[in-house]
């Protein structure tokens, strides 16, 4: 199949990708859109994983005001230089996280920073649930690990389902724009206000 300059374009719209990689993902893939994308997508998330460990000092602080300014952000997204920084991608990637944190909430960045006793207390919690429900003692464990799962997908950020597209989480949606751009890209820190809370 002739791959035309168009379909070269179109991958390239799609994924950010180089054009010699799209011409080549879609020579590849016999001209299949789907699977030069898939492609270029694995091997774009195979380059990031390759980037994680490069440092990342620069970056923005992004401020948002949800609708009403009931609800602000500020957010701290780093990559490796300043060219990144700047790059209309790399600003639209941190207005959408605040605008995400803004309405879903998280508490922490990964599951890595949710202190142990919180943990602990989670997992003491669920137990006493399952007991309570008269759940048979050899699969509480298994019970409290699945509860476990779904309490730290709730409440650290690069797990949480991505607001704009909930079939990826805001890891995958990091990772596509760190095989684009070519950098490391990963979340500092944010905090989150919403007038009225309680301290």
């Amino acid at each position: 199949m002739e791959i035309t300059t168009a379909m070269v374009k179109e991958l390239r719209q799609a994924t950010g990708a180089g054009v010699l990689d799209c011409r080549k993902a879609l020579e590849a893939h016999n001209g299949d859109f789907e699977a030069a994308r898939a492609y270029l997508r694995e091997k774009g998330l195979a380059e990031a994983a390759k980037r994680a460990d490069r440092v990342a000092s620069e970056g923005v602080v992004e401020v948002y005001g949800h609708t009403g300014n009931r609800v602000g952000v500020m957010l701290e997204l780093n990559c490796e230089t300043d060219f990144v920084a700047r790059t209309e991608e790399f600003q639209t990637l941190s207005h959408d996280l605040a605008l995400h944190i803004a309405f879903a909430a998280p508490r922490y960045v990964t599951r890595e920073q949710v202190p142990p006793e919180v943990v602990e207390a989670e997992r003491a919690d669920y137990r006493a649930q399952a007991l309570a429900e008269g759940k048979p003692e050899h699969i509480v464990d298994r019970i409290i690990e699945g509860k476990l799962e779904k309490f730290f997908r709730s409440v650290c950020l690069i797990e949480q389902p991505f607001v704009k597209d909930e079939d990826r989480t805001v890891e995958d949606v990091i990772k596509d724009y760190t095989a684009r751009l070519g950098e490391n890209i990963l979340v500092r820190r944010f905090v989150r206000y919403e007038l009225g809370e309680s301290l």
